[in-house]
């Protein structure tokens, strides 16, 4: 099955806590302490695979997560790093942000790109140590990893896409001038999903092409499966619009031309100023009247025709040889610019919630959770620095504002105690 589009959901890892030790050692008298930093958590990386062609293996598994960093330990030591986490992606995957739709990356080449960096790792208590705290007995908790949902869109990267009505014999013209062997049948939507050939065109002179299948009528707005696929032609340098200029359908080639060409503008401005060549197929089978009434109108709208039978590969030689030689003047495939700005992290945390329930204070959220998770509340001085940093930053005279009384239970992120003035 193809698929072009998927959502993931990212995790790096979370940083590893810095460690409280002290050094023991025989004969060597308050040694002094010596926790070590936690490990840095792991990234969450993709990386473009050339061997892979579809977003298949993204159908089931939507979530993806690093390691975690290991906490310090004794002796300086410091945690092992999370284990980077890697996905591979198709080439010509273009990755954006989920919440903002920002492009983060286009994967049209072998760079590795960072999609999530993992959480730095805390300091252990020896990063503490001061000639007036000699024997600090808290440590740094690790920062957490960073959670994103990202989409992934498959872009073929294509020199030329194929593109026009159904049956008209785009397919049929991807199979006489390269090696691709597309499913042909005679009959609408007999193509599900873009192929790819690459077209020899003469020594040295080669390119990619592309048969975008499903454009009909109100393609742009959903209709078949040319809203699905017609992201594949954003990267083309240049089209080939195939018309069945026989008309073998009941439809008029120049109507049929015109409404390919509105869908493609109502699709991307952009795509419809790309530059453009008519293969005028079936012609074999038209009139001389049908072909020279339809050239005349492609020649007004200033593109070049080529009358050809992809089924009888007559005229696709000299197809071939005209896209080839366009292809040489024109810039290289496209890839989309990076737009995305990482969140800066807020320079203060904001303050917590205070709500009460049954009699309890519960304060929770902002800069507590940060405190509470670098103090060891086994430790005396360090339960005087919580009580210290509650009270200097107005949390205590919150509390008293809201009505709390002596004896009270607060709650902060978890950690109960009695309330005293």
């Amino acid at each position: 099955m193809f698929v072009d589009k998927a959502v993931i959901e990212i995790r790096s890892g979370k940083g590893g806590n810095g460690a409280v030790a002290f050094h023991r050692e025989k004969y060597v008298a308050s040694g002094g302490p010596d926790g070590g930093d936690g490990g840095d958590g792991g990234d969450v990386v993709l990386v473009a695979d050339a061997n892979m062609s579809t977003l298949m293996d993204f159908r089931y598994k939507r979530k993806y997560a690093a390691g975690n960093g290991a906490d310090g330990a004794g002796k300086r030591c410091t945690g092992k790093r999370g284990e980077d986490l890697v996905i591979r992606v198709p080439l010509g995957t273009v990755v954006r942000d989920k919440l903002t739709g920002a492009v983060m990356a286009d994967m049209s080449a072998t760079e590795r790109f960072v999609a999530a960096r993992g959480g730095s790792g805390g300091w252990g208590n020896a990063r503490f140590a001061t000639p007036t705290r000699q024997a600090p007995r808290f440590a740094k908790a690790g920062l957490p990893g960073v959670e994103r949902e990202i989409v992934l869109e498959l872009k073929l990267l294509a020199d030329v896409g194929l593109v026009g009505f159904p049956n008209v014999g785009k397919s049929t013209l991807l199979a006489a001038v390269s090696r691709a062997r597309p499913k042909i049948a005679n009959y609408h939507f007999t193509t599900l999903f873009p192929n790819l050939g690459v077209v020899y065109a003469g020594e040295d002179r080669s390119f990619v092409l592309a048969d975008i299948p499903g454009i009909i009528e109100g393609a742009s707005e959903g209709a078949g499966l040319g809203h699905d696929f017609l992201r594949h032609i954003d990267r083309c340098r240049l089209t080939v619009h195939v018309v069945d200029v026989s008309g073998s359908e009941g439809r008029d080639p120049i109507e049929d031309f015109e409404t390919i060409n509105r869908e493609l503008a109502a699709y991307s401005p952009a795509l419809a100023s790309r530059p453009m060549v008519v293969a005028a197929n079936k012609c074999d089978m038209a009139s001389p009247e049908q072909i020279e009434r339809l050239e005349r109108h492609v020649r007004e709208a200033g593109l070049d025709f080529f009358p050809i039978s992809a089924a009888a590969e007559l005229g696709t030689r000299e197809l071939v040889r005209a896209v080839s030689y366009k292809l040489s003047d024109l810039p290289p495939i496209r890839t989309f610019e990076p737009e995305y700005v990482e969140p800066e992290e807020p320079a203060e945390l904001p303050d917590p919630e205070i709500n009460r329930e049954d009699g309890v204070w519960y304060v929770d959220g902002g800069w507590v959770e940060r405190l509470v998770q670098n103090v060891n509340f086994g430790d005396y001085e360090s339960r005087n620095y919580f009580d210290r940093t509650l009270r200097d930053r107005g949390v205590y005279a919150r509390l008293e504002e809201l009505g709390v009384a002596e004896g009270d239970t607060v709650s902060v992120c978890g950690i109960a105690f009695e309330y005293r003035r």
